[in-house]
C-alpha cells in the first residue's frame, strides 16, 4: 500500500552561501549592525531575507560595521539560504522588499566556507570635503562642508601619506573597541582637490572603530593650519589618543568597496560605485578666521 501524499516528507533544499554587494544611504540608520532601539541596515536586510527564505534563521555577516550615518557604495554581506531562489536572482528579489535607501547591486553563489569579513583582503573608504564659502543643498547629505578657510590640501596629503604601512593607530580608535590591538596596515591613500571638493581615499587591511572619522578631523586641523605636521605625526606615532578629541561628521564618509583575492561580483556592480561630484565653478574661502556663530570643527568623539 503506497504512502499518502500527506505522509511524504518535503524534499530537503540544499543550503547555499550567497554573497551580496550592498549599497545604502546611511542617513536614517544607526549603522550596519543590528541595535535594540534604532533601525539598522542589518535589521532591514534580515527581514527581507526572512520573507523569501522563512524556513531557516537568518544570519547575515558584513565585511565591515559602518557607524551611524555612514554610507556604503559596495558593502559585502554573506548569508546561507535553503530556498529555491537561484543565487543571481536574490538581488532583484530583495530589492522588491527593501526600502529605497538600501539596494542590492549584485548577488552571487560562493563556497560554503567563504566569509565576507575574514576573507577580505582590503576595505576602502572615501571621505568627501566641500571647501566652499557657500552651502550646497545637493552636496550636504554626502559631504562635510568646511567653509572657515581654504584648506591646504597639499599639507593634508603629506600628513596622510605618512600613514602608509603597518602601524599602531591607537590615536584614531574610539572608546568601546573590542579589538585586542590597534595595529593595522594602510595599503593606499590619496587626497585630491577638484575645485571646492577634496576627496580622500584610504585603503587598509582593516579599520579600527571610528578610525577614518577621527583621522579626517585631524587632517582638517592640519589643512586649516591649527595643527602642524610635526604635532600630527607625534599624536599618532606616540598613540596620544587623549589629544584627538574631534571626529569628522559621518555623512562625508562612504565605504567605497571591499576587495577579495578572487573577484565575486561584476566590476560595474562593485568597483567605485559612489559618483565623484563635480562643480563647474569654485567659491573658496579666503580667510581662516571663523565667522561669528560658526559650528565647531567637528562632533566630539567619546573619550
Amino acid at each position: 500500500m503506497g504512502k499518502s501524499p500527506d505522509s511524504q516528507s518535503s524534499p530537503v533544499q540544499a543550503v547555499q552561501r550567497i554573497a551580496l554587494c550592498l549599497q545604502y544611504d546611511g542617513s536614517a540608520f544607526c549603522g550596519w549592525q543590528r541595535q535594540d532601539n534604532a533601525p539598522s541596515v542589518q535589521e532591514r536586510l534580515d527581514q527581507a531575507i526572512a520573507e523569501l527564505d522563512p524556513h531557516r534563521p537568518v544570519h547575515t555577516v558584513a565585511a565591515g560595521r559602518t557607524d551611524t550615518g555612514v554610507h556604503a557604495a559596495a558593502q559585502v554581506v554573506h548569508f546561507d539560504a535553503a530556498g529555491p531562489i537561484p543565487p543571481q536572482r536574490w538581488a532583484k528579489a530583495l530589492n522588491g522588499r527593501l526600502p529605497s535607501t538600501i539596494r542590492v547591486r549584485a548577488a552571487a553563489a560562493v563556497a560554503p566556507d567563504w566569509h565576507a569579513c575574514y576573507g577580505a583582503s582590503y576595505r576602502r573608504y572615501r571621505y568627501t570635503l566641500y571647501n566652499s564659502r557657500t552651502p550646497n543643498l545637493f552636496l550636504a547629505p554626502w559631504s562635510w562642508h568646511r567653509y572657515n578657510c581654504l584648506l591646504d590640501d597639499q599639507t593634508m596629503a603629506t600628513a596622510l601619506g605618512e600613514l602608509v604601512g603597518e602601524h599602531d593607530f591607537s590615536a584614531f580608535q574610539k572608546a568601546g573597541s573590542r579589538r585586542s590591538h590597534a595595529r593595522t596596515t594602510v595599503q593606499e591613500v590619496s587626497l585630491v582637490r577638484q575645485g571646492d571638493l577634496i576627496t580622500t581615499e584610504i585603503q587598509a587591511s582593516g579599520f579600527l572603530y571610528g578610525m577614518v572619522r577621527l583621522l579626517m578631523g585631524q587632517l582638517v586641523s592640519v589643512g586649516e593650519g591649527r595643527l602642524g605636521l610635526d604635532a600630527f605625526r607625534e599624536r599618532w606615532q606616540q598613540q596620544r589618543r587623549q589629544e584627538v578629541k574631534e571626529a569628522a561628521p559621518p555623512q562625508g564618509l562612504c565605504l567605497l568597496r571591499v576587495g577579495y583575492p578572487q573577484a565575486i561580483f561584476p566590476e560595474a556592480a562593485w568597483y567605485d560605485c559612489q559618483p565623484r561630484y563635480q562643480l563647474d565653478f569654485a567659491d573658496p574661502p579666503t580667510s581662516c578666521e571663523p565667522p561669528e556663530g560658526s559650528p565647531p570643527l567637528a562632533s566630539r568623539a567619546p573619550d
